[in-house]
């Protein structure tokens, strides 16, 4: 049960920021573990980002006739440079998150809203004995509404090609089943391509879709990859 702190403002702990050696790391766990450690992390944000950036581009309707976010390059640049920063600070990794659809399907689209939750993140450090009151069952009328302008998207959906539909099904399952973006794109990309191969379509799939499914592969099988390795 939640309890008042005894202090309501105080100074963050900020101890670990900095705190670490990225050339230690290959000497102490082995450049396989490292290789391993750094390709699931790129595939994770790179593809969360990448899901995020859409959704929530969609939700503002930003998109292109393509369905491709604009300053596409600008977003995962900066998304990178936040997730570097994220490592270097000692916190989990800083990437974009999808309840910015709520955000943005209020009105947000400039980006003075993110300036002003980052403004209340610095203030809310202040203020952790007060924030760590509140309960995480408070969020989660704000995760439904998120939940339902996600599902909105589906209605673009053409179900009756099954090419799309299969893919696209086992891509919205999978992300809340597994609670990772990366694994729900993963297998739907994986799919699309397995699709297209047993009904002869190899010449529509473009190359480096050969390429992303092939390095989806590794990372659903990274687990018996290191222990062969190991």
């Amino acid at each position: 049960m939640p309890e008042l702190p005894k202090t309501v403002v105080d100074v963050p702990d900020l101890s670990l920021l900095g705190n670490f050696n990225v050339f230690d790391s290959w000497g102490r766990a082995g450049w396989v573990v490292v290789l391993m450690f750094v390709f699931t992390l790129l595939i994770t944000d790179f593809f969360d980002t990448m899901g995020t950036m859409v959704a929530v581009g969609q939700e503002g309707g930003l998109l292109d006739e393509r369905g491709t976010p604009p300053k596409a390059r600008e977003i995962l640049l900066v998304d990178s440079i936040a997730a570097a920063a994220g490592g270097a600070a000692s916190t989990s990794s800083n990437t974009s998150y999808i309840e910015s659809a709520a955000g943005v399907g209020e009105g947000a689209r400039t980006g003075v809203a993110s300036l002003v939750t980052g403004v209340l993140f610095l203030l809310a450090m202040f203020l952790a004995p007060l924030v760590v009151v509140v309960p995480f069952e408070a969020a989660s009328t704000a995760l439904v509404v998120v939940g339902f302008l996600m599902m909105t998207a589906v209605r673009t959906i053409d179900w009756s090609d099954y090419e799309i539909a299969i893919p696209a099904f086992l891509t919205i399952v999978l992300m809340p089943f597994t609670y990772s973006i990366s694994n729900g794109i993963g297998a739907g990309l994986i799919t699309y391509v397995v699709v297209k191969l047993a009904r002869g379509k190899a010449r529509e799939i473009h190359p480096l879709l050969y390429g992303v499914a092939a390095l989806f592969v590794l990372y659903f099988l990274r687990g018996p990859i290191e222990s062969l390795v190991l």
